[in-house]
């Protein structure tokens, strides 16, 4: 693979989003904490300091994921409706660096989403002087931004073999089942039947486990205290690996489609 047409093909992502004004969404996540921060403490006195550290981490992770579902599940779809695909792929691009070129324009703008709404989010913290440890909110936007892009890539993936909506309600499903795979194997361990059981483990192993990269309640409840280094190490790893095996998986599909 050429680095300098993947890279061209991810700035070119980049800034379609921007035209797309995709990046507003920041300025949208702004307003939405500024009137948390207001109206909170009408509805919460005595707990509004904890409410709006758990609210501005969970819209910043709704906020991130629309656009790496919405998005991803149509970067493919969309250079096959316009005919561009067709351009691209007769030049001398591969199906292989037209994929990583996409993921990597669509992570750039993830990542450019996070640090920007995560600098706001520690300003209004600031002017709510609302206790916060900042190592715990750094590290769980980075955590949100490894989530945020696996997503991107199970977009992607799908979106390289079926139609935009169908690669959306998908990768919802897949966001939502992620989040739950561990209480699945102890539900599978509770059920007592060997082949729920198996069932469980088995989606277990499918699917990715994005709890794990949620640190959302360390930031929020936990303060200064984090998993130890070794299990946050192990869990970036684990959700850069899953990400180049969905795209490798992506990769081969797509490289066997005929347009």
């Amino acid at each position: 693979m050429n680095i300098n047409r993947i890279l061209v093909i991810s700035i070119n992502v980049f800034r379609e989003a921007v035209r797309d004004r995709i990046l507003y969404i920041i300025g949208f996540y702004g307003i939405i904490l500024i009137a948390a921060l207001r109206l909170l403490p009408q509805f919460a006195a005595a707990t509004e300091d904890k409410m709006f550290l758990d609210f501005g981490l969970a819209v910043m992770s709704t906020l991130g994921l629309i656009v790496a579902v919405f998005v991803g599940a149509g970067l493919v779809n969309k250079e096959i409706e316009k005919r561009t695909l067709l351009v691209l792929i007769s030049k001398p691009v591969s199906r292989s660096e037209f994929i990583t070129g996409k993921y990597l324009g669509l992570s750039s703008v993830l990542a450019v989403m996070v640090a920007a709404m995560t600098g706001i989010y520690l300003v209004l913290l600031q002017i709510g002087k609302i206790a916060y440890s900042t190592p715990s909110i750094l590290f769980a936007a980075i955590f949100l931004f490894l989530q945020l892009s696996l997503i991107a890539a199970v977009a992607i993936s799908l979106g390289a073999f079926t139609s935009s909506l169908l690669a959306t309600a998908l990768t919802f499903a897949v966001y939502l089942m992620g989040n739950i795979t561990q209480d699945l194997v102890q539900l599978g361990r509770l059920g007592r039947n060997p082949g729920f059981e198996h069932l469980t483990q088995g989606l277990y192993l499918i699917l990715p486990d994005l709890s794990r990269l949620d640190l959302k309640n360390d930031a929020v409840y936990g303060l200064a205290a984090l998993p130890n280094s070794t299990t946050l190490i192990g869990s970036a790893v684990y959700a850069i690996l899953y990400s180049v095996l969905l795209l490798a998986i992506a990769i081969l599909i797509f490289s066997r489609r005929e347009f």
